[in-house]
């Protein structure tokens, strides 16, 4: 067993940086150093690093959540290096990640600003999930009365929020007339670099509306759609890595084979020569993001709520289910993909097929419960679109109205055995009660309009969301899939 640090890279088993890391300088500071960015926006500068390009756009950390105090410390015994495992169906390959240089203390306002202000950075990233960008769901906007972005407002020297510190970042540069970095957001958002910009903007006209219309008028932030499914760490990837590699690591990322990153080219100081490796930069990357968001994102879903009510466990187990993968199969075929837009030199079916074969991957060890996370924030830039762009041309949504109701069905914190569920979203006791209430008032959970906005009060959602609801609760999900794959 080999333990994982600099001074024993040539005696790993597994291939390692064939780079000098002591050559390396910062040119990035990343936001949110969670396995997502470990597995995909580091991995591609990893393999621009091993082309002898792109030494001085090596990682510096950030962050400002107490997980990111832990991340820092592990990450640092190891001189921040990690081992990324790349799994097929049919074969596992295992890497070293040298990428990362460094890992700012968190939540250190003060080091995080002034790295931010660096000339030598050129790029601030963030990966911080959908759920860390203060949306308010009833206008789809930046909420600048959050109370965290409001407290960033009366304090912007001493900023909490990653908004808050961009924003106090930007300042120092433009005080000191260095030009701007570019903020490049790699979360899976509609419009991500819309979304940013707006919340730093917003943030920064709380306190100083001149440096707002600064930012606003000079502060480059490129959409882009970034794609790997990569569970969470546990003790079984750390024995795995131990037992099948050979490599003492305790914070190992396993991912998929398949990675995908679709870029918007616009970053005015400069970037690393990521299309060498695979990345495809585009003029206007929103037909990829929404061949993304609505068919893997979207059928993330699907697959997710009734897996979870019907006690499976990993994703591969939930598509070796034929009630649904039936039910995935009919969603994408027959409500999804009809209302994706096409996209330039993809075919959209062939596409779904891919996500399918990427989900029945039984090497992933991805969870259940991972994609049933966070829905309070995934389904309205997931699934609810999708239902609002149906409704809108007059089309049903008997299948996307079953999803919603094995969401909510879910939310109810029991599954069909009666094992609890335990909670699983930063809204969860709304959503339980509201749940609850829905077995007897459907209204109860469509009335959310922080969730549905309008939709929910549609009747020709309300309606089959109702009677598919009433069904889960009287039949159990598989009766209730039965019926629907039945017609």
């Amino acid at each position: 067993m080999t333990r994982l640090n600099q001074a024993n890279l040539s005696r790993l088993p597994v291939a390692a940086p064939g780079y000098d890391r002591g050559a390396l300088s910062g040119g990035i500071v990343h936001f949110g150093l969670g396995n997502f960015h470990r597995a995909h926006q580091a991995v591609y500068l990893d393999r621009l690093m091993n082309l002898g390009k792109g030494h001085d756009f090596a990682i510096v950390g950030a962050g400002v959540m107490p997980s990111d105090a832990k991340m820092r410390e592990v990450l640092a015994a190891q001189d921040w290096l990690y081992t990324v495992v790349e799994q097929s169906a049919e074969a596992s390959e295992a890497r070293v990640i040298g990428a990362m240089i460094d890992h700012l203390p968190a939540a250190d306002a003060v080091a995080i600003v002034a790295k931010l202000a660096d000339p030598a950075i050129r790029i601030a990233s963030l990966t911080i999930t959908e759920g860390g960008y203060f949306i308010d769901a009833t206008t789809g906007h930046f909420d600048p009365a959050h109370p965290a972005i409001a407290d960033d407002g009366r304090n912007p020297d001493t900023p909490k929020t990653v908004f808050g510190m961009l924003v106090a970042g930007l300042k120092a540069r433009r005080d000191a007339g260095v030009p701007p970095f570019t903020v490049m957001c790699c979360d899976n958002i509609p419009h991500n670099g819309v979304v940013t910009r707006e919340a730093v903007v917003e943030t920064a006209r709380l306190s100083d509306p001149a440096l707002a219309e600064w930012i606003a008028a000079n502060v480059a932030f490129p959409n882009g759609m970034v794609d790997r499914i990569t569970p969470a760490t546990s003790d079984r990837e750390r024995r795995m890595i131990r037992e099948d590699f050979g490599v003492e690591d305790d914070s190992p990322v396993f991912a998929e084979d398949f990675i995908q990153w679709v870029l918007e080219d616009n970053f005015p100081q400069g970037r690393p020569a990521l299309e060498e490796v695979g990345v495809e930069f585009v003029e206007d990357v929103t037909p990829w993001e929404l061949m993304k968001i609505r068919i893997l994102n979207g059928g993330h879903a699907v697959i997710a709520y009734p897996s979870g009510l019907m006690d499976i466990h990993f994703v591969h187990e939930g598509m070796e289910n034929p009630l649904v993968r039936a039910f995935l199969d009919k969603i994408e075929a027959e409500e999804i993909i009809p209302v994706v837009p096409p996209v330039p030199g993809s075919d959209l079916h062939g596409y779904y097929q891919k996500v399918a074969e990427r989900c029945a991957n039984p090497k992933i060890g991805d969870t259940i419960r991972r994609l049933c996370l966070d829905g309070s924030n995934r389904q309205p830039k997931f699934i609810i679109p999708t239902i609002k762009d149906r409704l809108a041309r007059g089309l049903t949504v008997e299948g996307l109205a079953l999803e919603s109701a094995l969401w909510c069905r879910y939310c109810a914190a029991t599954t069909d055995s009666g094992a609890v569920i335990q909670p699983n979203d930063p809204n969860w006791d709304r959503l339980t009660a509201a749940a609850r209430a829905a077995r007897t008032d459907p209204g109860a959970w469509l009335g959310m309009a922080e969730i549905y906005g309008a939709t929910g009060l549609d009747p020709q959602f309300a309606e089959p969301f109702a009677r598919w609801l009433g069904m889960l609760w009287r039949e159990g999900t598989a009766a209730t899939l039965t019926a629907y794959l039945r017609g």
